[in-house]
């Protein structure tokens, strides 16, 4: 019988496609893979389920199993108390996930692999005694920044408002500024705070930590992870990346792809916000990016979503199909019509990456996106909304160097002036030669990282070993 590894995904596509490229790592290796899922419905994600509905089809050797359904699960949005709700719905399904393992035939399970925002399922898998690992979908250097909020957001410490633009110090990454950190209005809440500090100091009792990265993208933040006297207590960590999506299979050709077959190359501005609605742009803004992109002169191809509703209580679904002749300037499609395309909700990212004729990327800089991005060898504009994205952007602009900021996100609105300049700068400039050649050596060694003698395809490899070096614990009844 092979040994099986059981996968407990994170409900977010971010979170869930990486965990995907991992199960296909794992079978290559001669092992089983069971995926245990929390109903995606319950958190109101449609994207989620469609993307677990297609996968599941398309890895017919991977179990999936839907864990049983909680009662009176607490509702999921994207508000300052986002972390709290999340954390209650995934800490009331450890019971039927503990459950569920122990169903499985005995010492069967060889590990078991949580996302990182599930970690407080540990206590139940020690007394099972299965090898229990924490996936991080982020990058390396936001889970350095994460590991140290227990320091940061001690009590006695100044708040992260109170600090402003002070510049703070931390280790394995550039000094930032707290905006640069994360949501402030939400770090005020001090149950989010709790809750943050808590998932983040569980995650040293974990067997090992695995990280979608790969090592010499983040040289700075992997050695300090590695570095006892940076993070004494921090378990093994394993760089395994870039697990990325690769190019699907189409039963039909996106319009979108045929449109860029017509391009010439490099000649193609690319935006994109991510998958969920709390990338929606408002309407002031998407009117702005169009007066941008109009000025600037250069082709484009731009996903766009319906804008949230004023009224906060009355939240647009960000599956909505947007009218776009009622939200973009007048005029607008028909001025920029042969040269310009206008998709709405959704486009084939990775292949629209890897085509020819894309230039550039505009990215919320969700780390799948970004290595994404860094896979196809393109040079990104950088616009972070929410989330780690902000870390995201420091590691993209001052330590990898491979894209440009866009400034004014941090007030709300980029103007389009700003959209017109960098647009410029990275496809018709010396600067944006220079970013498109060092994104160029980061594909190339992203490229390398998993193939033999790669350094992830060897550090997946020391991961294995360390799980076969733990065995399987004591019996679990």
């Amino acid at each position: 019988m092979k040994k099986t590894v059981v996968l407990y995904p994170g409900l977010a596509v971010s979170h869930f496609v990486p965990m995907m490229q991992l199960a296909d790592a794992l079978m290559e290796e001669g092992y089983a893979v069971t995926v245990a899922l929390i109903d995606p419905s319950l958190k109101g994600d449609i994207a989620l389920a469609a993307v677990i509905d297609r996968v599941a089809a398309s890895k017919p050797a991977v179990t999936f199993h839907k864990l049983a359904l909680v009662q009176d699960p607490p509702t999921v949005v994207h508000d300052t108390k986002f972390l709290v709700r999340y954390s209650d719905l995934v800490n009331r399904y450890n019971e039927h996930l503990h459950d569920f393992l122990l169903s499985m035939p005995p010492c069967s399970v060889h590990a078991l692999i949580v996302d990182f925002m599930s970690i407080d399922v540990l206590g139940g898998t020690r007394m099972l005694g299965i090898p229990t690992y924490s996936f991080i979908g982020i990058n390396a250097s936001a889970f350095a920044i994460f590991s140290q909020f227990p320091s940061i957001l001690a009590d006695g410490q100044p708040s992260l408002r109170e600090l402003g633009d002070t510049p703070i110090s931390l280790h394995g990454v550039p000094s930032m500024t707290a905006p640069h950190i994360i949501n402030n209005e939400m770090l005020e809440d001090p149950e989010t705070r709790k809750v943050l500090v808590d998932m983040m100091q569980k995650q040293q009792e974990a067997d090992g930590i695995l990280v979608n990265t790969f090592e010499s993208l983040e040289v700075r933040a992997v050695g300090a992870l590695g570095d006892k006297r940076c993070f004494p207590k921090m378990p093994p960590v394993y760089c395994v990346g870039p697990l990325v999506a690769e190019a699907g299979v189409a039963q039909e050709k996106h319009e979108c792809l045929s449109w860029l077959d017509r391009q010439p190359e490099l000649s193609v501005v690319y935006l994109c916000f991510g998958s969920v609605g709390a990338g929606n742009h408002s309407q002031e803004q998407l009117k702005e990016i169009a007066v941008g992109l109009e000025k600037s002169g250069h082709r484009f191809l731009w996903v766009v979503r319906a804008p949230p509703h004023s009224d906060p209580e009355r939240r647009v679904d960000p599956r909505a199909d947007p009218d776009l002749d009622v939200i973009l300037t007048d005029g607008f499609l028909e001025r920029t019509s042969g040269r310009g395309l206008v998709v709405k909700l959704w486009a084939p990212q990775v292949e629209v990456l890897r085509h020819r004729a894309t230039g550039a990327f505009v990215t919320h800089c969700g780390w799948n996106s970004v290595l994404e991005g860094i896979a196809a060898g393109v040079p990104m504009l950088c616009w972070p909304l929410y989330g780690e994205q902000t870390m995201n952007k420091v590691l993209m602009v001052e330590e990898a160097r491979i894209g440009v900021e866009m400034v004014g996100w941090q007030q709300g609105l980029v103007k389009a002036e700003e959209i017109e300049a960098k647009v410029r700068l990275v496809m018709h400039s010396e600067e944006g030669e220079l970013l498109r050649a060092r994104v160029t050596a980061h594909k190339e060694a992203a490229a390398m990282a998993w193939k033999d003698g790669g350094p992830s395809r060897a550090a997946f490899g020391q991961f294995l070993s360390d799980v076969g070096n733990l065995g399987q614990g004591p019996p679990r009844w």
